[in-house]
């Protein structure tokens, strides 16, 4: 069984980009991932600081979500044209993973999705959220999700079922490397 965390949302409850992370969530369970949903105010951590070690609980919590996460989903608003404050400080907190022995992300699955009202935004998040996938030496999937949200609805009963496929795609990808990965580092134990 492979784990996941998916991360997203802002501070409103049930906002587009966590209900855009859940669903991607829900392609990655029916995949056979275990995913840990970390969305909205659950993401509200104090400024990451490096000249400091004490982290809230909530801090700890995110952590070591981030720690045991065979991959990752991310989806954040586009604010401003870019990645939200929020969910850039969470992945700031891959800070704390700098010194294991599989650095930040290093070798693990991001699925990346932009939500905005406008495509520009959706775009320049996403690609964003690739670089940043990129430096923490992950491996983003190869489809990224980009979610209108003036365009297309995500609300249960009447999402956009081209955007729920798509959305579920990038989870399936994040297990689905997953496994693959872990079935490779088993081959070489093994062997």
């Amino acid at each position: 069984m492979v784990n996941i965390v998916a991360i997203g949302g802002s501070t409103r409850p049930g906002s587009s980009s966590e209900l855009a992370v859940r669903m991607a969530g829900k392609g990655a369970e029916a995949a056979g991932a275990t995913v840990v949903y970390i969305t909205g105010r659950d993401l509200m951590l104090p400024i990451y600081d490096t000249e400091s070690s004490d982290r809230t609980e909530a801090a700890s919590v995110f952590v070591a979500a981030l720690r045991a996460a065979d991959g990752v989903i991310v989806a954040s608003p586009g604010y401003h044209g870019g990645i939200s404050g929020m969910i850039k400080n969470a992945l700031d907190y891959a800070e704390d993973l700098a010194k294991d022995e599989h650095a930040y992300l290093d070798g693990r699955a991001v699925g990346c999705i932009a939500v905005a009202y406008g495509w520009q935004a959706t775009v320049s998040t996403l690609h964003q959220l690739r670089q940043v996938a990129h430096a923490l030496r992950a491996w983003p999937t190869p489809l990224g999700g980009s979610v209108n949200a003036a365009v297309v609805s995500l609300t249960e009963g009447s999402e956009d079922a081209a955007t729920k496929a798509q959305l579920e795609t990038i989870g399936r990808q994040v297990t689905e490397f997953a496994i693959m990965r872990e079935a490779t580092a088993n081959k070489t134990t093994a062997g």
